[in-house]
């Protein structure tokens, strides 16, 4: 094989220039190849075994001497994939290439985000303008929006200071990580402040380090094949998940929900937000005081009357995910939370009985489900 030398390269190949025959045999020819590879195609990275996209982002920032931020590592890992080829960043494999000569010019030119990204915040930017010019020609309606944007989501807004004061979330995070949670409720169509209390009980409101040794961060992606785990992409390191940020791990929240499903038809309700993170085979069952029989410990909040030997319902689910909010958030419940919830103290001995059993039945049915179906993902 004859292979040009990088000068004649550099010249592009000159009709008179010489050639230099490479055996593969030689020391050099693994160099040369790479040579050619890197002006045929500009800068490439081969995965090897343990690389993921996030670690190959900051490895070469940290050569460019680039400092990044972690919704920008996040961007970048993104941007990556798209120029890779790679249609989900958090499946990669060995041998793959990943194409680095957009990212390293834009860093060279000193732009530490994606040109994606950047247009996004240029067209939030102009959105903003827009709203102050409107504002000042309407001021009735400015004052208006102004209260209407201070009162919203005020459950997710006290989560989020609160994990920040913890450190779950460093400050300067906690706008990406605000914009990106009202996303994905958009898209998913559920309550921004329903998913705060949804976090609030499974990791202490986005503990991003959360664990119970088998289900790990924010909603606990839990361990085993068809998981949540493994649904997003982690399922030969599960734990890898406890090393992503808050924001991070939102992403892998939203591909979680592509795959479990939730309702399109309508606001989906507390209840069955959660069910889908805890049980998503419990959520055939639509009769709210009906028990549901979710096996395994779970946090007493859950249960009727906070008692772990009484059964779960789509009721004291809701009321126990707003009870804990309250009690971890320093609220006082209002009235209107309260109407309607089903108290075992009401029903007689023998229907208490019949409804305990019917609880345990069901949790059997759903372990029996379990595995292999992809019926039960968290």
């Amino acid at each position: 094989m004859k292979i040009e030398t990088q000068a004649n390269l550099a010249m592009n190949s000159l009709a008179n220039s010489a050639t230099t025959a490479i055996s593969p045999s030689k020391p050099g020819f693994a160099k040369a190849m790479a040579q050619v590879q890197r002006i045929e195609e500009g800068p490439v990275r081969v995965i090897q075994s343990g690389d993921t996209l996030t670690s190959i982002v900051r490895e070469q920032a940290q050569r460019q001497g680039v400092k990044l931020n972690l919704s920008e590592e996040y961007k970048w890992t993104q941007a990556l994939a798209a120029d890779s080829g790679i249609k989900n960043p958090n499946a990669i494999f060995p041998g793959q290439k990943i194409q680095l000569s957009n990212m390293l010019a834009q860093w060279q030119s000193g732009q530490t985000q994606p040109p994606q990204a950047a247009s996004e915040a240029q067209a939030s930017t102009k959105t903003l303008e827009t709203v102050v010019v409107t504002a000042s020609r309407t001021p009735s309606v400015a004052v208006k929006t102004s209260a209407s944007v201070v009162n919203a989501h005020p459950i997710l807004k006290q989560t989020l200071d609160r994990a920040v004061e913890r450190g779950f979330i460093p400050k300067n995070e906690k706008q990406d990580v605000f914009n990106k949670i009202l996303q994905v409720a958009q898209k998913h169509n559920f309550s921004p402040d329903d998913f705060a209390r949804l976090t609030l009980m499974e990791s202490d409101g986005m503990n991003p380090q959360a664990t119970n040794t088998r289900c790990h961060g924010i909603i606990q992606f839990c361990d085993g094949p068809d998981r949540g785990a493994a649904e997003v992409g982690f399922g030969k390191s599960p734990k890898s998940i406890l090393g992503l940020s808050v924001y991070q791990q939102l992403h892998l929240v939203d591909t979680y929900f592509d795959k479990v499903g939730l309702k399109k038809e309508g606001k989906v309700a507390l209840d069955e937000l959660y069910l889908a993170v805890l049980q998503p085979a419990a959520r055939g069952e639509k009769r709210p005081d009906e028990p549901l029989g979710i096996p395994g410990k779970q946090a007493k909040y859950l249960y009727e009357g906070k008692d772990p030997l009484a059964p779960m319902t789509r009721v004291s689910i809701a009321q126990g995910l707003m009870q804990n909010a309250a009690d971890r958030l320093g609220l006082n419940q209002s009235k209107n939370q309260t109407i309607g919830l089903t108290s075992m103290a009401s029903d007689s001995p023998a229907v208490q009985s019949a409804r305990i059993k019917l609880q345990i039945q069901k949790a059997a049915d759903y372990e029996a489900l379990e595995a292999p179906s992809k019926v039960w993902l968290r």
